[in-house]
């Protein structure tokens, strides 16, 4: 019974991130069934925080 490196080579292929919907970026979690990106499946508002606005310099 091995849990270790053998194991983890049998992962490979299981599409945890897909394509979201709303924001169109992979990042909609199939089981969590939220987006990490925009926040889809969570909020109804676009998932936005001011530490990441976008700076014009």
């Amino acid at each position: 019974m091995s849990k270790g490196t053998a194991s983890m080579g049998k992962k490979s292929g299981k599409d945890v991130h897909i394509r979201c919907r709303r924001c169109g970026k992979a990042s909609y979690h199939k089981i969590n069934r939220s987006c990490s990106s925009c926040g889809y499946g969570k909020y109804a508002k676009l998932r936005s925080y001011t530490w990441k606005a976008n700076r014009k310099d």
